[in-house]
């Protein structure tokens, strides 16, 4: 089933957005998609399943027949922004790869944001893509420390593998960069691990680095959810939180301004990219206004 956008958020402004994908598995405490407002009247906690369109290929190949004549050739289309569309099942289902060579056949451009080191795999496509229509691939890598990765984010690939895969798809020629958000409040927020990130970002050829504000969101559905984990893994720290934050949406780090001046210090010391417009300049000429999404229930 495809929808019209409900919202015109898209960091990439791609024209159109994908979601093969319904839920996801990696398991990251922070999970904003996890918010009930996301779910459609489906039960609380189902995020974690993964659900997959049969026959999903074969209805965005008929997207795309049907746009041929307007122009399918200038789409660029998003995907990532609600579900990984890198999650454990892609590794057989393939389904994000055969969504590839169809915007290779009909010469759509792409932007993906994934936390998965599977989507080096794909490599070969993303090069081949970026011969006729932009290509922008995010990473997200919010810590660089892995005993914290394995709390707040259990199910994905470790901040090594995917630098690694950072590496190897810019080594293929892909532009390619590092996604740092959200930063946590108290777990991430700290001079540190921002330094970290970005050097390392820029040792495995990143080409940019975006973080779009130091913090995190909270409502509900994702906010018992991470007070839960909070509670198993920083005991105390929820009271923290509530007292800080109470019912709030945008719950941004006390230390913002000097986190955002030692971000900008880093990313021009190492020459990164790290305003979204020169970015966005950078991968392709000019920025379409978004009109539809691809969303499979």
């Amino acid at each position: 089933m495809i929808l019209p956008v409900k919202y015109e958020i898209d960091l990439f402004g791609s024209t159109h957005m994908m979601n093969i994908y319904r839920g996801c598995d990696h398991g990251c405490i922070y999970c904003d998609s996890r918010s009930v407002c996301y779910q459609g009247g489906r039960p609380e906690g189902d995020f974690g399943t993964v659900h997959a369109k049969e026959n999903a290929l074969h209805l965005i190949e008929q997207e795309l027949q049907s746009r041929r004549k307007a122009n399918a050739s200038e789409m660029i289309i998003g995907t990532g922004s609600m579900s990984d569309p890198y999650n454990s099942f892609e590794k057989e289902l393939k389904l994000t790869r055969g969504a590839l060579h169809l915007f290779d056949k009909y010469k759509c451009g792409v932007g993906v944001i994934t936390k998965s080191a599977l989507v080096s795999r794909d490599a070969d496509l993303y090069e081949k893509i970026s011969k006729h229509s932009p290509v922008n691939v995010g990473i997200t890598i919010t810590t660089t420390n892995d005993e914290i990765c394995q709390k707040i984010e259990p199910n994905v690939s470790t901040p090594a593998e995917r630098f690694e895969a950072v590496k190897n798809l810019t080594n293929a020629g892909v532009f390619c960069g590092v996604h740092m958000n959200p930063i946590l409040p108290f777990i991430t927020d700290n001079e540190e691990n921002i330094k970290s990130i970005v050097k390392q970002a820029n040792e495995n050829g990143a080409k940019y680095l975006l973080c779009y504000g130091f913090g995190m969101t909270l409502r509900k559905g994702n906010r018992e959810y991470y007070y839960e984990n909070l509670d198993q893994h920083w005991p105390d720290l929820k009271e923290k939180y509530m007292k800080i934050y109470g019912s709030k949406y945008n719950c941004s780090c006390e230390n913002t301004k000097e986190l955002t001046a030692v971000f900008k210090e880093e990313c021009e010391k190492y020459g990164l990219l790290h305003k979204i417009k020169e970015i966005n300049q950078a991968w392709k000429k000019e920025k379409p206004k978004q009109k539809k999404l691809f969303e499979y229930e």
